[in-house]
């Protein structure tokens, strides 16, 4: 099991099961959500997801079409990124983990419109938009 929470602690949640790849995605959404170069998420299987408390303060934001994403209302923590056309999964945002989930970042996504100002120094594979199925 992999526990993780927001900063005040307030929403807490569990996984169990193996998540998925780690992923660094550089879309100016993911930036401007993480306050930071990119997003960092995992996908978990909506099955093996458990929200232990805090429900009532995680706020939704509809940042596109397709995607809600989550955050703490008390602490403004980045919790989820949700894709409504994937209903069995979703993406974690990794630094709300509180233990380590076993698996290390995978690949870059969407570095076509990643932060100018950020140089990318690692060998993982990089995709201009999001890796081909």
């Amino acid at each position: 099991m992999i526990r993780g929470s927001c900063l005040c602690g307030n929403v807490r949640y569990e996984i169990r099961g193996e998540p998925g790849p780690i992923v660094f995605c550089h879309c100016s959404q993911c930036r401007k959500m993480h306050g930071a170069a990119f997003g960092t998420y995992v996908r978990v299987n909506r099955e093996e997801f458990q929200l232990v408390s805090g429900k009532a303060d995680i706020r939704l934001f509809r940042s596109s079409h397709d995607v809600l994403r989550t955050f703490c209302g008390r602490c403004g923590s980045t919790l989820q990124f949700l894709r409504e056309s994937r209903p069995e999964s979703f993406s974690v945002a990794i630094g709300t983990l509180d233990d380590d989930p076993g698996n290390r970042p995978s690949h870059h996504i969407f570095v076509g419109s990643k932060a100018p100002w950020y140089e990318i120094s690692d060998d993982l594979p990089r995709f201009d938009e999001r890796k081909p199925a």
